[in-house]
């Protein structure tokens, strides 16, 4: 019997609303990024970062689709606790809180302008900057929990779009990290219409929410075809 089987607890044992709230909270940040695109079109999505969203009017927009990503964060940990029991699913499950701070971070702190100069930087933008540090623990819970989860029997009909919402979310991380990494090298540190990291930037981040709400609505499908199964 494998590790996965004893230490997991009943699919009964999934939060239903917990699940819907982790969806809920993805589909909202992405129906938000997407609305910013049109509301806030002087900032070129190919070289600004959706941080920069939060800088001005209509800032709390960005603001509201950070923390309602992080409750989808929290949710989904509230949702699917009792499915990932072994280590490597804590461990997984610990990352994500991480990516729920970094997030909340994220909002309360305005990040700076990506021209700022060095010696223009503000306290809040560095603290901002420390939650999108946090964020990088994203890719790796997806990764340890999707693969525990998609190793899980009573999971066994979600193994499939848990595994490609995984690999989409790694890919994406290591599309914007490395392109973002190359070019920057490129250009000395110096950010510009020239430095197009603005896309890689939202591709990352809407694959993590594409992953919330996979396994969200996987979490949701599973518990309830086990309970029709009792009942019936």
């Amino acid at each position: 019997m494998s590790e996965d089987t004893v230490k997991s607890k009943p699919v009964t044992a999934i939060s239903r609303t917990a699940a819907l709230l982790a969806f809920a909270g993805a589909a909202t940040f992405a129906v938000l990024l997407a609305a910013l695109h049109y509301i806030k079109p002087e900032l070129d999505p190919s070289w600004h970062f959706i941080s920069e969203y939060a800088i001005g009017d209509y800032g709390w927009i960005m603001v509201l689709a950070f923390l309602s990503l992080a409750l989808g964060y929290v949710s989904l940990f509230v949702a699917i606790r009792s499915q990932v029991r072994t280590v490597i699913g804590r461990i997984g499950l610990a990352l994500l809180l991480v990516s729920a701070l970094g997030l909340t971070i994220a909002a309360i702190f305005t990040t700076d302008p990506i021209t700022v100069s060095e010696n223009a930087v503000t306290t809040e933008g560095t603290l901002h900057n420390l939650g999108g540090t946090l964020g990088i623990a994203m890719p790796f819970a997806a990764a340890l929990m999707g693969w525990k989860l998609a190793r899980n029997p009573a999971w066994s009909l979600a193994k499939r779009p848990l595994l490609w919402a995984t690999g989409l979310a790694l890919v994406a991380f290591l599309v914007s990290f490395v392109s973002l990494g190359v070019m920057v090298s490129r250009s000395g540190g110096e950010f510009g219409p020239d430095l197009l990291v603005g896309w890689p930037n939202r591709i990352e981040i809407v694959a993590y929410s594409v992953w919330l709400m996979v396994v969200a609505r996987q979490a949701i499908r599973v518990r309830s075809q086990r309970r029709f199964t009792e009942e019936g």
